[in-house]
């Protein structure tokens, strides 16, 4: 039951998390890349990508706890500091992410062009999401300290 848990977490969190990784790191360059003459599809998907698999996104945490609970490592370190950076980069993508990408997107709907400091600083927030997911995903595959030899 353990190991099913385990690799539905890890598959959650694959099919969740990895799209919305991609796609937000596709959206700086696409809409520095958009003119008024292109339209703003691409970017307008990136951003609707990010939106819909933010909200799949939820599904991790819940089977994550699920597994854990299981698997009897709840008061574990690395799965506290699992939790940490996962509410971080929750955090980032809600507070930071997202609403620069909405903000850019109506410039770009609007027929203006993408302010370059503005993407840069969009495309730094992204990295320290996809940081702190790949912190995690280390951190859920490797679990320092762990006896259960799951």
């Amino acid at each position: 039951m353990t190991k099913i848990l385990l690799s539905l977490h890890v598959l959650a969190a694959i099919v969740a998390i990895g799209p919305v990784t991609v796609a937000a790191s596709m959206f700086p360059p696409a809409a520095r890349r958009t003119t008024p003459a292109d339209g703003v599809a691409t970017a307008a998907l990136l951003h609707r990508i990010c939106r819909v698999y933010a909200g799949v996104g939820l599904a991790v945490p819940a089977l994550g706890f699920a597994t854990a609970a299981a698997m009897g490592v709840l008061g574990s370190g690395w799965l506290i500091t699992s939790i940490a950076l996962t509410a971080a980069a929750a955090g980032i993508l809600v507070a930071f992410v997202l609403p620069r990408q909405e903000e850019l997107l109506d410039r770009l709907q609007d027929e203006q062009a993408a302010d370059h400091r503005d993407t840069v600083q969009l495309a730094m927030f992204t990295g320290i999401f996809n940081l702190l997911w790949a912190t995690v995903t280390v951190l859920m595959i490797v679990r320092p300290g762990s006896t259960t030899g799951a």
